[in-house]
């Protein structure tokens, strides 16, 4: 199990390379322009990324405590919307939380994310008419082989690309570039989430799995020991009821 599980982490690692270059590039005019809402909105969105798979440690059970964190700040006035991207984060919000979960995506895990998945996932997002004043991506981000960060992504809506002062710099950025770029960059940090998300869930998979073989071989070597011994006090029982038999015969 842990020489599969390796096998899917050197290929999602190679895969996640290539995908950092798209939440880099669209986080960088965020960060850029300055574009985070700074002070609490009324409706709030909370995009959470695990998947449908266990077995790879405590990953999803970080997403959901950092989830239901966020829920706990909001204001009682405030509405917030939660997106499970996987069924694991799913089945742990729905215990407390199952009325602020209003979409859920599941079959993701069991093949590593496409683009053509995050994009479907943005539009789903788009059409469900709640116009978030807020969001934020709740997700994985790989470190190295044993280690990964729970990380809260920004997302900014459209209002606030059209309303802002800095976006008046550029040249010929109409109200349709930006609406295209808006649902760009939803698709690309949503990508660049499940890609980071997928690293990390194989690296701890991994790691998981390691730990197992282990645990597996050292009761192995218990249970054979008890074996062992079991079968040498029972030879022995039987050469002292021989033995005695043969001087009470003498």
């Amino acid at each position: 199990m842990k020489m599969v599980s390796a096998a899917k982490y050197a290929k999602a690692e190679r895969e996640l390379q290539p995908a950092r270059v798209y939440g880099q590039g669209a986080a960088a005019l965020y960060e850029k322009a300055d574009l985070a809402s700074k002070d609490r909105k009324s409706k709030h969105l909370v995009v959470a990324v695990s998947s449908d798979r266990g077995l790879c440690g405590s990953i999803h059970t970080n997403i959901a405590k950092n989830v239901k964190a966020v829920l706990a700040e909001r204001p009682k006035d405030s509405s917030t919307s939660v997106v499970c991207i996987g069924d694991k984060v799913r089945n742990i919000l729905q215990r407390q939380n199952r009325q602020s979960i209003s979409m859920v995506f599941s079959e993701v895990g069991r093949k590593p994310p496409v683009f053509i998945e995050a994009s479907w996932v943005a539009q789903e997002i788009l059409n469900s008419g709640y116009e978030y004043d807020s969001a934020e991506i709740v997700y994985s981000k790989f470190k190295s082989v044993v280690s990964y960060l729970t990380t809260q992504q920004p997302l900014v809506p459209l209002r606030t690309l059209t309303e802002s002062e800095k976006m008046a710099v550029y040249d010929d950025v109409d109200d349709d570039v930006l609406r295209c770029y808006h649902e760009m960059t939803l698709a690309n940090l949503i990508y660049y989430a499940m890609k980071e998300a997928a690293c990390s869930e194989q690296s701890s998979r991994m790691s998981a799995m390691d730990g197992a073989s282990k645990n597996a071989r050292e009761m192995i070597s218990k249970l054979t020991l008890t074996y062992n011994r079991t079968r040498q006090a029972v030879i022995t029982r039987e050469l002292i009821e021989i033995i005695s038999g043969a001087a009470a015969l003498v």
